[in-house]
């Protein structure tokens, strides 16, 4: 069945179909059909960060950004939810045309930019949505936020989402907002783990409540900044980390349809740079916190292979795009398999 909806989607532009997709989702959703989509995987419990997983097998941010759809992704078996990323004001995001598929690569191009309607929004549908299962919220900075003020935007997200998530990923990965990156470095990151730390203390009292905070990364890095970086997670005692966002690389896609476009890459050529991340966190960080393994996820033996390097939980995107809710099924299956 997703095939042939597939091949109708891709017909169309990929932002316009994506929007689409979503709004069919949600009018499913309402009219109580979603299971025609998917099977619900069977139980596989994890315990991670202190939370509870249903199975691990959960939904990357980007996906959702506005946190609109989440009761319709919930019905499609995800153990976890992720939406956003979230930005303290409402932005457009990069000019379009800004998502494109290789569909010869399993593969998407984005530079979207963080468009997103604002942490207000944001949270109202959360509010709204009946979802009582595990979400996380991913928190990024305006645009227009000098990148030296960038810690301001995250604790302004923080403090407006802490309520409303099980557990808060900072964003300092992506390739299409200016100078973002530059957060990774030593000194920027030790700076926003230390505020952002601080301040999740402050909130656990305030609310009554321990929320996890993770960080989400690049692949574009090397062994050395990999150690820097597990060592200020250890330092600072961050609850987990997400491995691994887009990549700047077109290794594998050359002289493709829209290869030569700006923006990250994601799908199938992504996942042994995201694998080797995973692996090589691993050994620095000798279970001292947990990895979420995501980048090029397109069957079962994809998951496993990011669980056997080293994650404890997984999660899809671009898979979702190629292969339909049956992925999250079928990944689900795989990885219950190897215990």
């Amino acid at each position: 069945m997703y095939t042939l909806f597939r091949s109708a989607l891709f017909k169309l532009d990929a932002e316009f179909a994506h929007h689409l997709t979503l709004s069919g989702l949600r009018n499913l959703h309402a009219l109580g059909l979603t299971s025609l989509l998917a099977s619900r995987p069977a139980d596989d419990p994890r315990n991670v960060m202190g939370l509870s997983f249903p199975n691990p097998v959960g939904l990357a941010a980007g996906l959702d950004k506005n946190g609109e759809c989440i009761d319709g992704l919930a019905a499609l078996g995800f153990g976890f939810i992720e939406i956003g990323t979230v930005t303290p004001l409402p932005q457009p995001g990069n000019p379009v045309p800004r998502l494109f598929r290789l569909p010869q690569a399993n593969a998407i191009i984005n530079r979207m930019g963080f468009n997103n309607d604002g942490v207000d929004k944001l949270v109202a549908n959360v509010q709204r949505a009946k979802y009582r299962g595990l979400l996380g919220i991913n928190i990024g900075k305006n645009a227009l936020t000098p990148i030296e003020h960038a810690v301001d935007d995250y604790l302004i997200c923080l403090r407006k989402v802490y309520a409303h998530a099980s557990y808060v990923t900072v964003n300092i990965s992506s390739p299409n907002t200016k100078n973002l990156r530059q957060l990774q470095n030593e000194e920027a990151l030790n700076t926003l783990l230390s505020a952002l730390k601080s301040e999740q203390t402050r909130l656990a009292d305030e609310h009554g409540k321990y929320v996890p905070i993770t960080l989400k990364i690049a692949p574009d890095m090397e062994i050395e900044q990999i150690r820097q970086i597990a060592a200020l997670l250890m330092r600072h005692h961050v609850d987990g980390v997400i491995a691994t966002n887009t990549t700047l690389s077109r290794n594998g896609v050359e002289n493709l349809s829209h290869s030569s476009e700006q923006g990250g890459l994601s799908g199938s050529p992504v996942r042994d740079k995201s694998t080797t991340i995973i692996h090589q966190l691993a050994s620095e960080l000798q279970g001292a916190l947990p990895i979420i393994g995501v980048g090029g996820i397109m069957k079962g033996a994809d998951a496993v292979e990011k669980i056997d390097a080293g994650a404890s939980l997984v999660q899809l995107y671009s898979g979702l795009i190629f292969r339909g809710p049956a992925l999250v099924t079928e990944c689900a299956a795989a990885i219950r398999r190897t215990r």
